[in-house]
């Protein structure tokens, strides 16, 4: 049955708009209303296939006997199996698109019917995703993020439908050509940098925690397997080091292998239609695009291990990406990578060197880093081990700890820096992650200047340069408090003239 209509559109959109028409780069737009592919049935009820292999297998163990709770999982599998395919029906049958001269509409809904109607101007990128059944079945997932992040999502259409709909959602795109329409592509020497980056020792604790709860689940305490426990009945001299190489050796094996999934087939280029395109994936495939016009930076990150190892990796400030979460899946162009790779395609998308000479900070900031690292990090855990009885080890953590944080504070002034670049303005801070950012000067919207009663006292603040893409917001630490106006000024002029005297 048809319930009442939801319509949701926005601003500037039309629910009523005509069938065909040619916009103004002569590409067609026949206006028809568009079903999804039919196979997206097929890829909902996918995931049934694990449970029923896991019966299976236990009817072969019982010789086909079923006890009162195969019979239960048997009959909460088939009732799961008529939701989802009648929920996939649903979903097929009663969802619509369509491409018209100006807009893109979505009408979706069994009960409470939705009308979605957004401006073709509106939509900032278009990324197709295709995880394994969705490839084994032709298919590819379409979403496409709006300049409010907001999102329209397809799920699922025949892959060609799926270029063919990006196509003519981003042909209102600018189409200036590049000389160089290939910025980067995958390289499997690249993968000597996974082993660098967070996963080596995330993923293994993940893993650990999966394997855990799935010990768990079946009745088995994992303390009391045979080799763990005379893993810890060994000697610690022996224990710890084995510990600690098993955790590098299967950290590092995760880190590469998911390093390989989510960037085997990477390429990086300028697409016809003018927009930056990033295709990446090995078992789930994914292609992101951004518009040209609302990229407003990017951002070169190092990580300490990763910087360490002579790599570095690069990120978009882009508009229209989604929340957060999305925007940080999203905004990536370059993987773990070596340092010059990424030098090389952070010019070629700026024009401009990250690796420039920059203007210092003031001295005191080095000295505000360390006071930091001694007062917040090196006496409380000295006190700690103190007061719990062990003024030995209090000792031993001050001698080492104290030259850590003077090494890691040096470093860390040695990081900051900035300039005014043509139409850039380039920043550098940090030092677990060092981050060279080359902002658009006319994507900036807003300054903020902020000063803790410590940094007033030495007289620097922190300048944040707000933008309506990426992170909102990207800070500029410890300036002088005398230079910072002159520098916003410099940077995005008319801000601040009428507070300037």
């Amino acid at each position: 049955m048809n319930g009442p209509d939801e319509r949701v559109n926005e601003p500037g959109a039309r629910a009523d708009e005509p069938g065909a028409r040619v916009d103004g780069s002569g590409a067609q737009a026949d206006g028809r209303w568009r079903r999804l592919d039919g196979r997206v049935i097929a890829a909902h009820c996918f995931w049934l296939v694990a449970p029923l292999v896991s019966l299976g297998l236990t009817a072969l163990a019982t010789g086909g006997r079923f006890d009162l709770r195969a019979w239960i999982t048997l009959g909460s599998i088939a009732l799961t199996f008529a939701v989802i395919s009648a929920n996939g029906l649903a979903r097929w049958l009663r969802t619509r698109y369509r491409v018209t001269g100006e807009h893109f509409e979505v009408r979706s809904g069994l009960f409470v019917r939705r009308l979605r109607s957004v401006p073709l101007s509106r939509i900032r990128n278009v990324d197709l995703t295709a995880n394994p059944v969705h490839r084994l079945l032709g298919l590819a997932v379409v979403r496409a993020g709006t300049a409010d992040r907001d999102e329209l999502r397809l799920e699922a259409l025949a892959r060609q439908d799926a270029a063919r709909l990006r196509g003519e959602l981003l042909r209102r795109a600018d189409t200036r050509e590049s000389a160089e329409p290939v910025l980067a592509m995958f390289d499997r020497r690249w993968l000597r940098y996974a082993p660098l980056t967070f996963w080596t020792i995330g993923g293994v604790f993940v893993v650990l925690g999966t394997a855990y709860r799935i010990l768990n689940d079946i009745g088995i305490e994992p303390w009391r397997l045979g080799f763990l426990r005379d893993l810890a009945a060994g000697a610690v001299w022996v224990t710890i080091p084995l510990t600690l190489l098993a955790f590098l050796v299967v950290g590092s094996l995760g880190a590469t292998a998911l390093y390989a999934e989510n960037w085997w087939n990477y390429r990086l280029e300028w697409a016809d239609s003018g927009t930056l395109a990033v295709r990446r994936g090995l078992f789930t495939t994914r292609s992101v695009s951004m518009d040209r016009e609302r990229l407003r930076g990017v951002l070169l990150r190092e990580p300490l291990l990763l910087r360490a190892g002579g790599g570095a990796k690069v990120t978009a400030v882009a508009g229209g990406l989604g929340d957060d979460e999305e925007n940080r899946r999203r905004s990536s162009l370059l993987p773990p990578a070596p340092r010059a790779e990424a030098l090389r395609v952070v010019e070629r998308l700026t024009g401009k060197a990250a690796d420039r000479p920059m203007l210092r900070h003031p001295r005191v900031a080095l000295r505000r880093r360390v006071l930091r690292g001694l007062t917040l990090v090196v006496l409380p855990v000295a006190v700690a081990l103190a007061v719990l009885g062990l003024p030995l080890v209090a000792g031993i953590f001050l001698v080492v700890a104290t030259p850590i944080v003077w090494w890691l504070a040096r470093d860390a002034y040695r990081n900051l820096g900035h300039a005014v670049d043509g139409d850039y303005l380039v920043a550098r801070s940090g030092t677990f992650s060092r981050d060279t950012l080359a902002l658009r000067r006319t994507g900036i919207v807003a300054w903020t200047f902020s000063s803790s009663p410590f940094g007033r006292r030495a007289g620097v603040v922190t300048l944040t340069a707000a933008v309506a893409a990426g992170e909102q917001g990207y800070r500029i630490p410890d300036l002088a408090a005398g230079e910072a106006p002159a520098l916003a000024e410099g940077a995005a002029p008319g801000i601040l003239t009428e507070f300037l005297v």
